[in-house]
């Protein structure tokens, strides 16, 4: 898997990697975005917010990697079945939704092993990191609690990748977006402190954008794992511009 994990590939070097998300079931669908997109090093497969069942996740995941393109799965929060659904399913990488604070970043589950007639304990990050060492372990940051707490989750060894979901991370600190373009200061403010917690634990940071534009430009900033475009916010903006040109023309 290290060889083919280009995302973590990239992390090492500190060099930017740019990815998209699939939210919607199908392989088929899987294959256009791999081979549409040159730049494409990951595709996050969402399943907290997307509509993909375990078998689809399953499909999805080979058919991305067989595309040279490393698999990332967005699990629905942090159950140790789930996580270990998505490492059986070949995932170069696991995000976890709402991590709040540096224990459940150590904790996202405690898993029971037996091991000669004795049952050790050992957290979910711990199992991730045993499970494979060239796996990608990102934390998602996009609550107040995460916010005042992003260093210490930083520190924690296992974690790889402090992600920011601007969105959510708007509404939880009372700064929504209304305009991706002209972002509240404070909302702003609050990105940049969590990426200098990030770089000065020796992590990387990465953020959910809106367009291409905006991808390359934290990239500029020392963002490593930028998630330029979704399926479905990519077909409503195609179809919409497609349509609105048609009728403009009449």
């Amino acid at each position: 898997m290290q060889a083919a994990n280009l995302l973590q590939k990239s992390l090492k070097k500190g060099e930017p990697s740019f990815g998209g998300g699939q939210m919607l079931p199908g392989t088929n669908l899987t294959r256009t975005i791999c081979r549409s997109a040159r730049n494409l090093e990951w595709l996050l497969i969402d399943l907290e917010h997307g509509n993909i069942s375990d078998d689809s996740m399953h499909e999805i995941v080979a058919a991305t990697a067989a595309c040279g393109v490393s698999p990332i799965v967005r699990v629905a929060e942090g159950q140790p079945w789930m996580i270990k659904r998505a490492l059986d399913s070949g995932a170069h990488g696991i995000l976890v939704p709402v991590t709040d604070t540096a224990e459940d970043a150590r904790n996202v589950f405690v898993e029971q092993h037996p091991h000669g007639g004795e049952v050790i304990e050992i957290t979910g990050m711990e199992y991730l990191q045993q499970a494979n060492d060239s796996l990608v372990i990102a934390v998602q940051i996009e609550t107040k609690a995460a916010l005042e707490n992003v260093r210490e989750i930083a520190a924690v060894p296992s974690v790889d990748v402090l992600f920011i979901g601007p969105f959510d991370l708007s509404v939880n600190i009372g700064h929504p977006i209304t305009n991706p373009e002209k972002m509240d200061p404070e909302l702003v403010k609050a990105i940049q402190s969590i990426h200098d917690a990030a770089r000065a634990a020796g992590k990387a940071s990465g953020i959910y954008c809106d367009t291409g534009e905006q991808a390359r430009e934290y990239s500029n900033k020392g963002f490593q794992m930028m998630s330029v475009m979704t399926d479905m916010v990519g077909m409503r903006k195609v179809f919409k511009q497609a349509f609105d040109a048609a009728k403009g023309d009449l």
